[in-house]
């Protein structure tokens, strides 16, 4: 994030992903319409993909449950509020050639790879950052069913199963407090 923050567009792309864990898709098609300041929420109901002869297409998200509100952390409000009262267009995260259109997915992934490379950070793919958001929600004492939700995921086995390492440490930690807990007790 330091080595992107000179640049508002993808610092604030950026930023929004590593606190919503959107799919690259779902944050490409967010409109200011899907923000609601006052309530706190970002409503995820499309995602834009490429189409036929690189055009871009807006289509329905991966699963039913993709269509989802979900709330946003205050750092996250305070930043969209801010980038909407200079929007010029429909589209949170525009394209910077043609406001008109959505950011298109394969840019965003290029730009990714290009801040790693010039910050001197490992190589990673643009849905590690979902991983990211998701395994420190599960660190950080976000239950299974509702990180489910959040990520859009059909159901919390799902989401279990590809956080089964951070459910390991958890159990490892809970292990730890119910042992102490009962060794105090004794």
């Amino acid at each position: 994030m330091t080595a992107i923050r000179r640049d508002n567009l993808w610092h604030d792309f950026f930023y929004t992903e590593l606190t919503t864990g959107l799919r690259r898709g779902e944050l490409c098609g967010l409109k200011w319409s899907d923000f609601d300041s006052k309530a706190g929420t970002l409503k995820i109901c499309r995602t834009i993909r490429s189409g036929k002869g690189g055009t871009l297409e807006a289509g329905d998200t991966k699963t039913y449950a993709g269509k989802r509100t979900i709330l946003l952390p205050h750092s996250t409000i305070q930043l969209l509020k801010k980038r909407k009262e200079t929007a010029l267009t429909e589209w949170i995260f525009p394209d910077l050639l043609n406001p008109e259109k959505p950011t298109h997915p394969a840019g965003a992934y290029r730009q990714l790879k290009k801040f790693l490379a010039e910050a001197g950070l490992p190589d990673i793919r643009f849905h590690d950052l979902r991983h990211t958001f998701a395994t420190h929600a599960l660190a950080g004492g976000v239950d299974a069913k509702t990180l489910s939700g959040i990520l859009g995921h059909t159901k919390a086995s799902f989401t279990l199963d590809t956080y089964a390492h951070v459910t390991g440490d958890m159990q490892r930690h809970a292990a730890q407090v119910v042992g102490d807990f009962i060794q105090d007790i004794l």
